[in-house]
């Protein structure tokens, strides 16, 4: 039996393979669109992608790591699939990033190449990681040249080698690569199939959100099904857009933010939207009367996935049913929760000794199983931490019903979710704490019915306090425009326990009787 479990470790299971095999079923069928003009068909994209994995092995060695900083595009998906295809490590990066946090992910992965769009490689500079040998700009004639070697047969890689390095920050506000394999990619893709939707050959999906998070990882299963890849012309998210295209393409599966679906939803479109299948929505709470106002407004059509970057998109399910079954009797508390265990994925609610807790009982989730990560990359100590016992420790908050129902309570790291994205406090405290007349900063989230939270510092300036525009500008040249506070409020101290930690709940108490915000913004005195 070991020597049988060896065998399965070690064998080929390139995640390249869903690609090639959807271009020997279905080559005609249409791969990639951009809006509504059709790009390639499957077989057309196969042979692409065998291209440029013939020039990235050409250049590189087995393993090296390849970044991407671009907005959606549909070179994204070529790139992606051209490096496992090479048997390369695909290092996606937020194109949101601000450059110095772009800089500190690819010295941290290593990366060789960096492959930009037009708008990243102005704003990125010269390279300063030191591993990096060379930035494509993917707008530019150089980098048709990278298919000129002709093409490659598919690379061997074994199923617990590196696929995706997925960065995602920690509480410390330092991101970490969460390396993802072969195995953790083709079980989530299988995740999908048993338990998020069914996916027909004329099907298609609209990538509204990142690919380099959620939209990239379903690209998998529509590829697995040699179904339609549909890049928004506008490489990201406009409601009339998006309208517009569910006129044309049909089968439509997105996968969106909760704020996304509100959009959805507010936006004055055609009631009637022949092409959407399905939005399946995650990366933040999703409130139960906005729940109910989309399924008004879109009909059976919503699932909710709740994951994290170490587990991606894998964790647990709130399927079509549940949002649907309006005549249980627990209904809203259903529609308040995130669902049970995928499939062949083991969830539970565990106390500070790692003991399961009963029904009911709030304590952190864990989870096991092959959709979970290896381990952070090139970081040991932070691997042991959260991966300890078997274990993959979220850091999240949550309880589960006899029934198996997930429901999340909070999030232990703190953790504040802006439109989708992860913003940690830490990471803006840090570069607050910068300007000479800060003395203390703690950053809190408060909910907002367009964003799911917005950034609130609570600041302690002794003397004259500094202008909003500084503190502003401070944030604008180290981290990404949408990590900055939306307010200041300036206090003379910080609420802290016995040891001196402060007291983020207090704070969170004092957001409900501070005035509404204007319009803009504005700092508090």
């Amino acid at each position: 039996m070991t020597a049988e479990l060896d065998t399965f470790r070690t064998m080929s299971v390139n995640i390249a393979q869903l690609l090639a095999r959807a271009a020997r079923l279905h080559p005609e069928r249409p791969a990639l669109a951009q809006g509504k003009r059709l790009l390639a068909s499957y077989a057309e994209l196969a042979e692409r992608v065998a291209g440029l994995a013939a020039g990235m092995a050409a250049r590189l060695a087995p393993n090296d790591r390849v970044a991407l900083v671009m907005k959606n595009c549909p070179q994204y998906l070529e790139i992606m699939f051209a490096c496992w295809h090479a048997g390369l490590v695909a290092v996606p990066i937020n194109s949101r990033l601000h450059p110095r946090e772009v800089d500190f992910i690819l010295a941290d992965s290593g990366a060789r190449l960096c492959f930009v769009d037009a708008d990243r490689h102005s704003a990125l500079g010269a390279p300063v990681a030191a591993s990096l040998d060379q930035r494509i700009d993917i707008d530019s004639p150089g980098f048709a040249q990278w298919s000129a070697d002709g093409t490659m047969p598919l690379a061997a890689r074994a199923a617990d080698d590196a696929a995706w390095l997925f960065y995602t920050s920690g509480t410390t506000g330092r991101p970490k690569g969460v390396t993802l394999t072969h195995r953790n990619l083709m079980a989530a893709t299988l995740n999908f199939f048993a338990d998020v939707d069914s996916i027909a050959t004329d099907d298609a999906i609209i990538h509204a959100a990142p690919m380099s998070h959620g939209s990239g990882f379903y690209m998998l299963p529509h590829v697995a099904r040699a179904a339609l890849n549909v890049v928004p012309e506008s490489g990201g998210f406009d409601p009339a857009e998006i309208y517009s295209l569910l006129q044309v393409h049909r089968g439509v599966t997105m996968f969106a933010a909760p704020t996304m679906v509100k959009r959805l939803v507010d936006h004055p479109g055609d009631s009637e939207l022949p092409g959407l299948k399905t939005i399946v929505y995650g990366g933040g709470p999703m409130y139960v009367a906005d729940c109910k106002a989309a399924m008004q407004r879109f009909g059976c059509k919503l699932v909710q996935i709740y994951g994290q970057g170490e587990s991606p998109m894998t964790i647990t399910c709130l399927n079509k049913k549940l949002h649907a079954d309006s005549k249980h009797p627990r209904y809203e508390e259903r529609l308040g929760s995130v669902g049970h265990a995928f499939t062949g994925v083991e969830v539970r609610v565990a106390g500070a000794d790692d003991n399961s807790l009963a029904a009911g009982e709030v304590g952190e989730i864990l989870v096991r199983g092959d959709v979970v990560m290896a381990g952070y990359w090139s970081n040991p100590a932070a691997s042991a931490e959260t991966l300890r016992n078997g274990w993959l420790h979220t850091g999240d908050l949550g309880s589960m019903d006899e029934n198996g129902l997930l429901s999340l309570k909070d999030r232990s790291k703190d953790l504040i979710i802006s439109g989708g994205s992860n913003i940690y406090p830490r990471e803006v405290e840090e570069v607050l704490l910068r300007h000479p007349a800060v003395s203390e900063v703690s950053v809190v989230g408060q909910t907002d019915p367009e964003w799911g939270e917005i950034v609130i510092a609570f600041v302690v300036a002794p003397g004259t306090p500094p202008d909003r525009e500084e503190l502003d500008t401070l944030c604008l040249e180290n981290i990404a425009r949408f990590k900055r506070p939306k307010r200041y409020v300036f206090v003379d101290e910080l609420p802290k326990n016995d040891t001196g930690k402060v007291l983020k709940t207090r704070l969170r108490e004092l957001l409900p009787i501070l005035a509404p915000l204007p319009a803009g913004r504005q700092a508090e005195h």
